[in-house]
């Protein structure tokens, strides 16, 4: 933890970001259930954010409308303002540069900051947390929470500690029981599935981890084994990189059973490219490239894609180009375990060959929806 520790890293995540504008914004919303994104009367589509009121019946992100209000009949549904979300995101992309210029967006409502040289030499990370949150609740009437460590991976799970308006430090003599004592689903990149697969093998904690070496996380979870080795000891040299390029973007979902109906398998991509269009919309970004990834029961993994001669991220087109290379890989009789969508070559030129994401690249991608 050596190059960590002497970095002071603060990541702000926005409280329920959607909603919190809308009822900002609009009164009659205040202190009501709502849901922005998705339809009323299960007509289809899914949450892109549910208030904090919505969320005490168990309304989540990415959650079908359907579902949504069978938790919450008293639901409100709000079409999305994204030029509203965008100016606020403005607002406080501003308020972050009057602290650091090493700002990393992740998405218009949450981003790391690098304030191990402040501009207004304060020194302490803690004070320009609740600064920020401060502004942030002044200027805009939003709260935000923060999370303040040596590393961008414990600054972001401490961030979601204490919502909404946390504020949680998490210091360099705290970071490794901090890990150990941390549920393995609260781990970047461990979904529900992977989830419950290191809980079958006895895996609970990021101490129960820790027991194995990183060859056994390689061989049970794949090159992302390394990742797990290194973070649960508290090693995360990344840098905070403001100016990195987003190369791709989707959702993938591992279903609980096998898929063998194609009706059934259609109606997964309408949820899961849902999803895709909800996150293009939250960057604002349009690809060139759709690619459908498919596993099938015995673990054998394919894609397939489509590239347009121009940006594309109309939900119809994303949802009917899955349908099509669907189709076109014969899927009668197969037994499919995991269906994604990717969009990418967002800023590549009509007629520019096509380039394959490599390792390293930034990937806006969940393991599970």
């Amino acid at each position: 933890m050596e190059n960590s520790i002497k970095r002071k890293i603060i990541h702000i995540d926005m409280d329920a970001f959607y909603a919190s504008v809308e009822q900002r914004d609009n009164p009659v919303y205040r202190g009501k259930a709502i849901a922005v994104g998705g339809s009323p009367e299960g007509r289809g589509g899914v949450v892109a954010t549910a208030s904090y009121e919505a969320r005490k019946f168990g309304v989540r992100s990415a959650m079908s409308s359907k579902r949504a209000q069978q938790l919450c009949p008293e639901l409100i549904f709000i079409r999305p303002r994204f030029d509203a979300y965008k100016e606020a995101s403005r607002h406080i992309r501003e308020i972050f540069s009057r602290y650091t210029d090493l700002i990393e967006p992740l998405s218009l409502d949450e981003a790391y900051l690098d304030v191990t040289h402040d501009k207004q030499n304060i020194g302490s990370a803690i004070e320009i947390a609740g600064l920020i949150k401060q502004a942030i609740r002044d200027e805009l009437r939003l709260t935000a929470s923060a999370g303040v460590s040596v590393n961008k991976f414990v600054a972001k799970i401490a961030s979601d500690l204490n919502k909404p308006d946390g504020l949680t430090f998490i210091g360099p003599s705290s970071v490794a029981s901090f890990m150990e004592q941390l549920p393995v689903e609260k781990f970047h990149g461990v979904g529900k599935v992977t989830a419950d697969k290191m809980k079958r093998m006895g895996l609970f904690t990021g101490a129960d981890l820790k027991k194995l070496s990183e060859q056994e996380l390689k061989n049970h979870f794949g090159k992302v084994g390394s990742f797990y080795y290194r973070i649960v000891r508290g090693i995360d040299d990344r840098e905070v990189q403001p100016h990195r390029e987003t190369k791709s973007l989707g959702a993938e979902d591992t279903f609980p059973h096998d898929l063998t109906d194609i009706s059934a398998m259609e109606a997964e991509l309408m949820k899961i490219g849902q999803t895709v269009y909800n996150r293009l919309q939250r960057y604002q970004l349009k690809g060139r490239t759709i690619t459908l990834k498919i596993k099938y029961s015995d673990f054998r993994q394919i894609t397939r894609n489509q590239s347009f001669p121009f940006p594309v991220g109309d939900y119809d087109t994303i949802v009917n180009t899955a349908k099509k290379l669907l189709a076109a890989t014969g899927p009668e009789d197969k037994r499919i375990r995991l269906l994604g969508i990717t969009l990418s070559n967002f800023n590549e030129a009509p007629g520019q060959q096509e380039r394959p994401l490599i390792p390293g690249q930034l990937s806006l991608f969940d393991e599970d929806i």
